[in-house]
């Protein structure tokens, strides 16, 4: 059976989640504790992140790859326009969220906020949070910019673009650290892009010991 290796609150774990839940793909979920780091987790993956998905009878990882590799293989629904511009920019902005928001936002707020608790690295530091809680808005005011231009974020169809951003965002939305009063636009996309049947999973995570506010899985906010 597909098995995907995994953490809730990975941003990078949703990511894939989404596709594969959009492109009706099966998995099993199996919750991996990357930071134990044990033997059996390094040889599916020697960098010791996840996600790892094992499908079609090889294990890979890096969610960029992974995704990729389900375009190509797995081609319908896409999540990739035809024409090569378009891909470009579908291709940006994955990077733009894997990479940009996840330093300077996720990886601020989430990590200091659960993570740390969860795999006992100490207490959260303030001035990291005060950073992520900074840089938020220049990001949220960056996608408000995008999607006062077009339908979606890259452009005029769903793409892994939106998958890439809605990721990072529930992630940060299960700690209330979002504020959708901020742009009008980004949180009717975010309505929108939450409400396909590919979210129910993501809306149905519950993290021992840290609760999701109430309008997390609430499709209307």
């Amino acid at each position: 059976m597909n098995t995907l290796y995994h953490m809730q609150l990975s941003p990078f774990s949703r990511k894939v989640r989404l596709s594969l839940a959009e492109k009706k793909i099966e998995v099993k979920l199996v919750e991996e504790k990357y930071w134990e780091k044990n033997q059996e987790f390094l040889r599916r993956n020697p960098a010791g992140k996840v996600p790892i998905l094992k499908i079609d009878g090889i294990t890979m990882a890096d969610s960029g790859a992974i995704c990729e590799y389900l375009e190509e293989a797995y081609p319908n629904p896409s999540l990739m326009p035809n024409d090569t511009k378009a891909r470009y920019e579908v291709r940006r902005l994955v990077a733009w969220f894997d990479d940009k928001f996840y330093h300077e936002v996720t990886s601020k707020l989430v990590f200091e906020r659960v993570i740390k608790k969860i795999i006992g690295e100490g207490y959260p530091d303030s001035k990291q949070i005060k950073s992520g809680a900074r840089k938020i808005k220049y990001h949220l005011d960056y996608m408000d910019w995008l999607l006062d231009q077009r339908r979606w974020l890259a452009g005029n169809q769903m793409s892994l673009a939106d998958f890439a951003a809605a990721a990072q965002l529930s992630a940060l939305d299960y700690i209330s650290d979002v504020d959708w009063n901020r742009s009008e636009n980004v949180k009717e996309w975010y309505a929108k892009i939450k409400s396909r049947p590919a979210f129910r999973s993501i809306l149905a995570d519950q993290i021992s010991g840290f609760p999701p506010p109430a309008h997390y899985a609430d499709l209307d906010f």
